[in-house]
């Protein structure tokens, strides 16, 4: 079996892994959730405003706060949903795998021990790789 076949059973593998299972569960709910798609569409349509009058150079400042609180309260909304609370935890632990495979892999095009070497368990201060700090 050559290495581009390995990684191929190896993103069998990660699909089979509760937490891309969990991960692609929470996206069904969020995607079948009609009042929080509604909301996602309005926010898209809300910063697309914001742009809008922010690049006019007779700029409404009134409109321009106005459609910024609105989108903030959308945003907070979306947020606050308790199926995309859910999405975001599996999205986080999804990532945490990915991110500890991804280290993997580079130690071990490294030099390292690919029985021995070990992921970090935390920031290693590179944001170049990172999902993001929450």
């Amino acid at each position: 079996m050559d290495i581009i076949q390995m990684a191929r059973e190896l993103g069998k593998a990660l699909q089979q892994d509760d937490r891309y299972i969990a991960y692609m569960l929470a996206k069904q709910v969020n995607d079948e959730d009609t009042a929080l798609q509604a909301d996602i569409n309005r926010f898209d349509e809300l910063r697309a405003e914001l742009n809008t009058i922010m690049s006019s150079e007779n700029a409404d400042h009134d409109k321009l706060r106005e459609t910024d609180r609105e989108l903030k309260e959308v945003y907070r909304k979306i947020m606050a949903n308790k199926n995309m609370l859910v999405f975001n935890a599996a999205q986080k632990s999804l990532e945490g795998l990915v991110s500890s495979i991804n280290e993997i892999i580079s130690l071990c095009a490294n030099g390292e021990d690919p029985d021995t070497c070990e992921p970090s368990s935390g920031c290693a201060g590179s944001c170049a790789e990172c999902g993001g700090c929450s």
